[in-house]
């Protein structure tokens, strides 16, 4: 059962790592809003398996938190966004 542990978070991880670099990398602010709502999605995830692994069900109240901000955070960005100035 270690092993499906160790498998999730190397996946959960590789997942952060790419996510990360296109929020660093991203040429536009929706790249990055998408970047980082996919980066709270997988911290959820990995906060939903750790939870599972030790059995501590204490940590699940952040994930609600980090839902509602989540969502709050990417509809008033995306409301109020200023249009990227286009180079040329």
């Amino acid at each position: 059962m270690m092993t499906v542990w160790v498998i999730a978070a190397v996946m959960l991880s590789t997942a952060a790592a790419v996510t990360m670099y296109r929020l660093l990398a991203g040429p536009s602010t929706l790249d990055r809003l998408v970047a980082l709502d996919t980066f709270v999605a997988v911290s959820m995830c990995a906060i939903g398996t750790w939870a599972a692994f030790s059995l501590d069900t204490t940590v699940t109240y952040s994930l609600t938190a980090l839902a509602l901000i989540s969502f709050v955070g990417s509809v008033s960005v995306a409301r109020f966004r200023v249009r990227d100035r286009e180079d040329g």
